[in-house]
């Protein structure tokens, strides 16, 4: 077994198996902690401040717009072009069809980016993570608040993407199973990291939007 079969066969799977789990396992955690009964009186809808604050947190708003502009503009830089290259690379297509869907060899599940356009989504997501990594080092706040998870995230999902960019040519498979092995180690980190936030992130703005919608305050 070669190392490019071994990052794609077994230690695919396994890193897999880890993220599902890993991801399961969490939100198990989280729907079982609960929270305590609030017994005030509601002075507005819960449900209501729920859905306010999941989509109003999604552009600059308030006193605070001019402070967060640039780490929202950044922060769609970087989460749009990963889920464009993520979801219509063609090396992504093509092994998700074959490894995951079972599809016949070169039969594609949906259509791909182009070579340049996957060189166009790649550099803004790049721009995206460097200038979020660059606003944590200089923000006296973020710098504060960061610890070593959220550089080892980081750090982790630019390799991820770095490697995808030197394997894209196929032109040698240690460039592709170097690629697998970030890949591979992103999965398995993922679930116990706050790369979490990827799938929490609404029930975190929808519980805080609910508290404030009960007790009548508008975020």
């Amino acid at each position: 077994m070669t190392f490019l079969e071994f990052t794609e066969g077994p230690l695919w799977y396994a890193a897999a198996a880890a993220f599902v789990v890993g991801v399961v396992w969490r939100f198990i955690g989280i729907i079982a902690f609960g929270r305590k009964p609030d017994l005030s009186t509601p002075r507005a809808s819960a449900q209501t401040g729920a859905v306010r604050s999941i989509f109003l947190h999604f552009v600059p708003h308030g006193g605070f717009a001019s402070k967060t502009g640039f780490h929202a503009i950044a922060g769609y830089l970087f989460h749009i072009g990963l889920f464009v290259l993520l979801a219509f690379a063609v090396p992504h297509i093509v092994f998700i069809s074959e490894e995951i869907l079972g599809l016949p060899a070169g039969v594609m599940a949906w259509g791909g980016l182009s070579h340049w356009g996957f060189i166009v989504v790649a550099e803004i997501a790049f721009l995206g993570i460097i200038l979020l990594w660059i606003r944590r080092f200089t923000d006296p706040v973020s710098r504060m608040i960061s610890d070593a998870d959220d550089y080892i995230g980081t750090v982790l999902t630019f390799l991820v993407m770095l490697t995808g960019c030197f394997a894209l040519g196929e032109s040698s498979e240690a460039l592709r199973a170097i690629h697998m092995l970030m890949v591979d180690a992103w999965l398995i980190y993922f679930p116990f990291s706050r790369l979490m936030h990827a799938f929490t992130f609404v029930l975190s703005r929808g519980y805080t939007g609910a508290l404030f919608g009960r007790r009548g305050v508008t975020p």
